[in-house]
């Protein structure tokens, strides 16, 4: 297990070293930020990806059934997870493909299992509120979404609404607080 997962600074300073951007970007919600944190940046780093999912192993719920990586960040962070915690791991597309299965969750099924949602960054929690009203059509339980990232702009309490609770590694706090 990695030092940095008892330090959440240690980890939020790496986490924000290597992923922390600034300019004008677009957000998944519509809106502008003038920061981004890329995740592609940190989970391309394998010590650095290597930490995260050792923070998120404890995170994991007791008696989750299945882990569910949301496309395209939380797929390597679920995949992860699951060699770590011996769940076994879904992929949830953004849409069902045209093609071959047409499944939006891909893996096996969901019906009556407990899942938890892998997100890397949660902001409004638009994409995570999309995967659980599918996989709850599908039959799954959703009530938990573990995260690296919580940007605390509203995506906590918009989950809370559909009765998930967010379970993040890092929030909005533990990176401001690393900037120094």
């Amino acid at each position: 297990m990695s030092d940095d997962v008892g330090n959440i600074a240690g980890l939020a300073a790496r986490v924000r070293a290597a992923s922390h951007l600034t300019g004008t970007f677009l957000l998944r919600s519509g809106r502008t930020s003038s920061e981004y944190f890329d995740k592609y940046l940190f989970e391309a780093d394998p010590a650095l990806l290597a930490a995260v999912v050792d923070g998120l192993t404890g995170l994991v719920p007791p008696g989750a059934d299945v882990l569910a990586g949301l496309e395209l960040g939380g797929v390597p962070l679920a995949t992860l997870l699951s060699q770590r915690t011996g769940l076994p791991t879904r992929f949830v597309r953004k849409k069902a493909k045209e093609y071959g299965t047409r499944r939006i969750a891909e893996g096996g099924e969901v019906t009556g299992r407990r899942v938890v949602l892998v997100e890397d960054v949660v902001t409004s929690g638009g994409a995570v509120l999309d995967a659980t009203r599918v996989l709850r059509e599908q039959g799954a339980v959703v009530e938990d979404v573990v995260c690296v990232i919580d940007r605390s702009e509203g995506g906590r309490e918009r989950l809370a609404e559909l009765g998930l609770t967010l379970h993040p590694l890092l929030t909005r706090a533990d990176l401001d607080a690393a900037a120094g």
